[in-house]
């Protein structure tokens, strides 16, 4: 059975101004270190939501010209037999390409 799995990522990023900046240099960031090996991977911001109100959030935090960005990252694994299973191939094969970047499994689907 084909699972698709989503994680999110906390992704540094240095040198920014804004939150919008910040976004957008951890996807390009995120996307050089994935292709050409995982260019089937789907990266975007991820969605946040106050704790407190309810309300949403932006994605990035960004203090002292230095970000922490909220990504997204889904892809498709095929021929698993169980959620666990896909989620960890997940994890490990964009581990491998996203040295020193946390990854937490988000969802985990039928394709």
């Amino acid at each position: 059975m084909d699972r698709r799995v989503v994680l999110e990522a906390a992704v540094p990023v240095y040198d920014v101004d804004t939150a919008d900046e910040a976004v957008r240099i951890a996807i390009a960031k995120t996307g050089d270190s994935l292709n050409p090996d995982l260019n089937y991977v789907d990266i975007g911001p991820a969605t946040r939501e106050c704790p407190n109100c309810g309300e949403p959030e932006n994605a990035a935090f960004v203090a002292a010209d230095e970000g922490l960005v909220a990504l997204e990252l889904e892809l498709t694994v095929y021929n698993v037999e169980r959620d666990e299973h896909a989620a960890r191939i997940a994890r490990s094969e964009l581990g491998r390409h996203l040295a020193d970047v946390p990854l937490a499994v988000l969802d985990v689907a039928d394709a």
